[in-house]
């Protein structure tokens, strides 16, 4: 199930681990850093931004 999230909160958003944007996957409902390298799961509509959350984002 693909959610939303409200953009003005997006814009707001940093990696936790390099302070850089992050960027919306709706399909997997997840909050991507590219510069780490790491996909931060959203759940019921509330980014987790904690990085024993994350997973690794493939090559």
């Amino acid at each position: 199930m693909s959610a939303t999230l409200d953009p003005a909160l997006l814009a707001k958003l940093v990696c936790p681990v390099t302070r850089m944007p992050l960027r919306w996957d709706a399909e997997r409902s997840e909050l991507l850093s590219d510069a780490a390298g790491l996909a931060f799961p959203v759940r019921d509509g509330v980014p987790v931004l904690v990085v024993r959350e994350a997973r690794a984002m493939a090559e």
